[in-house]
């Protein structure tokens, strides 16, 4: 019996009844006890049998005490499992209610991140829009000395035709008639060129004072094509023997997108003179005469939103400066030829202003396109479409 309750006491699969097999050890050892007594010492067992069975008695009074504290503790560790199982159920619950506050905090602190950045934005455009205008007020006036003298010397030099110079001899006549038609020409491109310098002057202010930073729908297509003849028009007024094939290739199906289209127009007009630089600079390195420069503006809706690609097939851009290309002040052109703040701001513009993404794509000696993407978070007009 012995060697029995040992094994059980033993063998784990029996362990959660080891309180009742150790209950029954007393017993054991008290009938051990009992036999050991009457069969060894039978005369001492007889005149104390009464405290031989009081033994026995006592073991099995043990084994039902044992078992009433077990069956207790059983009920006791069953009702602290129970608080547990309620407690981790509680801790769980508060910690998805606490995780759902945190992702939620972290969302407002994400958007507060990006309103404030587009504020800031905002308020360098703005700087960049006085600073402008007050440049272009300051030329606005030796301007209107330029026009307004040569319109004046051109009234003289006509009084002069039809007074003082009737008087001078045939000859003289005819050489200072001669010095006032040169004259005359000159002043004539100098009036041209002033109204047109005035007119660009008129331009910037018109675009400073348009430029409010409030999203308006655009009409995208329409943007691009008219910035990119305002570009090419430019190239073409600073090098008339400039000439460059211009291709566009438009999703006609495009919504309109709420953006700001002064910023966007920023954005196109630095990269479409960026691509005519390109093809205009490789057409004057290149010994192929069979090169023709090309500028390709496409568009396209996708599930993410706008895709609006420019791309030229001038000299490119080498590989080790491209991870530079979109810092402030960094520039390839040659010294007095650019800011290097161009492609910084239409960087900031695209991705802080419109939280969109602009990428570069080039091949040096072939060709550079930038992918301009603006996400379906812009707001879109699907009513009315380009047609």
């Amino acid at each position: 019996m012995l060697c029995l309750l040992y094994y059980l006491d033993r063998e784990p699969d029996f362990s959660e009844f080891k309180e009742y097999v150790e209950a029954n050890y007393p017993l054991v050892y008290a009938g051990f006890l009992n036999s050991f007594a009457g069969f060894i010492f039978p005369e001492f067992y007889e005149n104390w049998e009464g405290y031989f069975k009081f033994t026995i008695v006592g073991a099995f009074i043990w084994i039902f005490a044992r078992w009433a504290n077990s069956k207790k503790q059983q009920q006791e560790l069953r009702i602290v499992a129970e608080r547990k199982s309620e407690l981790e159920a509680l801790v769980a619950e508060r910690t998805a209610e606490l995780t759902k506050q945190k992702e939620a905090l972290l969302e407002t602190v994400k958007e507060l991140k990006i309103t404030q950045t587009q504020l800031i934005q905002q308020e360098k455009l703005a700087s960049l829009g006085e600073l402008t205008a007050g440049i272009a007020h300051e030329i606005q006036n030796p301007l209107n000395f330029v026009n307004n003298f040569s319109d004046l010397s051109v009234e003289i030099i006509h009084d002069l035709q039809a007074g003082p110079l009737q008087k001078l001899p045939e000859g003289e006549r005819e050489f200072a008639t001669e010095m006032m038609k040169d004259l005359t020409q000159n002043l004539q491109k100098i009036h041209h060129h002033g109204r047109r310098a005035d007119s660009i002057v008129k331009g910037m202010l018109q675009h400073t004072r348009a430029s409010t930073g409030q999203k308006e729908p655009t009409d995208i297509n329409a943007l691009a094509e008219e910035y990119l003849r305002l570009s090419y028009h430019g190239s073409r007024a600073k090098d008339k023997s400039f000439y460059a094939k211009l291709e566009t290739h438009f999703d006609k199906d495009l919504p309109k997108l709420e953006v700001v289209p002064q910023d966007i127009g920023r954005v196109l007009l630095n990269l479409y003179n960026n691509a005519f630089y390109a093809v205009q600079y490789k057409k004057s390195k290149t010994e192929d005469e069979s090169y023709q420069p090309v500028v390709q503006v496409s568009t396209q809706w996708k599930e993410k939103g706008l895709e609006l690609r420019i791309r030229d097939n001038g000299c490119g851009i080498p590989e080790n400066i491209r991870h530079k290309i979109l810092q402030p002040f960094f520039t390839t052109k040659p010294t007095g030829q650019g800011t290097g703040l161009g492609l910084s701001l239409s960087y900031d513009i695209i991705t802080k202003g419109h939280l969109g993404e602009i990428k570069l794509d080039s091949k040096e000696g072939e060709y550079t396109e930038f992918i301009i993407m603006l996400p379906m978070q812009v707001k879109v007009l699907m009513g009315t479409q380009h047609r």
